[in-house]
């Protein structure tokens, strides 16, 4: 199967009605596209996983059915190994190990991205075009913000790239920034 950007996104907003978790595919895709980009990765295979990754979440949330669900009909579809078992890889329960550099690039990316359109949000601006990594930090020790998405998480996704948290934080604000409109993310700026 030739991978796609447009045919997953038609599979993408199949599954997903939701608008906010449409565009939370669509901030993932940004942060791999842009990690794609800065590590010389195949772009169109890291944007589909980006798009794919929670596809069938808004179907079937339970822990047992998220990501299964999808990686089936994934192959029901032709999607190739390497997009599913990354889908598969981006929760520990699954336990498929992440062993590429896109597993671990989905991994620090998802909840990261989630986290940074919540502190992008609650700014005066409603916007990521000035939201800075120093903003993302201090939100992060507010237990209180955004406390579904673990800490430790977003710290061990920085490690697993290998990258310190503070430019990891900033590289993917810097990826979302490129699509803020898309994103919902310009705010009053």
């Amino acid at each position: 199967m030739q991978l796609d950007r447009d045919a997953a996104w038609e599979l993408l907003s199949e599954y997903t009605q939701g608008e906010n978790l449409r565009k939370h595919g669509l901030a993932v895709e940004a942060a791999l596209h842009g990690y794609a980009r800065l590590f010389e990765e195949d772009e169109t295979l890291w944007r589909v996983v980006g798009l794919l990754h929670d596809f069938d979440y808004e179907r079937w949330p339970s822990l047992d059915d998220h990501p299964f669900r999808g990686s089936e009909i994934l192959r029901e579809r032709g999607y190739p190994d390497v997009v599913i078992r990354a889908i598969l890889s981006h929760a520990d329960r699954t336990e498929v190990k992440r062993e590429s550099r896109l597993e671990h690039a989905l991994f620090a990316c998802d909840e990261l991205a989630g986290f940074i359109t919540a502190a992008s949000l609650v700014r005066p601006s409603k916007s990521v075009l000035d939201l800075e990594a120093k903003s993302v930090k201090k939100r992060m020790k507010d237990k209180a913000f955004a406390r579904g998405v673990s800490r430790d998480d977003l710290r061990l996704g920085a490690e697993e790239l290998g990258l310190p948290l503070d430019e990891h934080i900033t590289n993917v604000i810097g990826f979302m920034r490129e699509v803020a409109e898309t994103l919902g993310l310009r705010g009053s700026l």
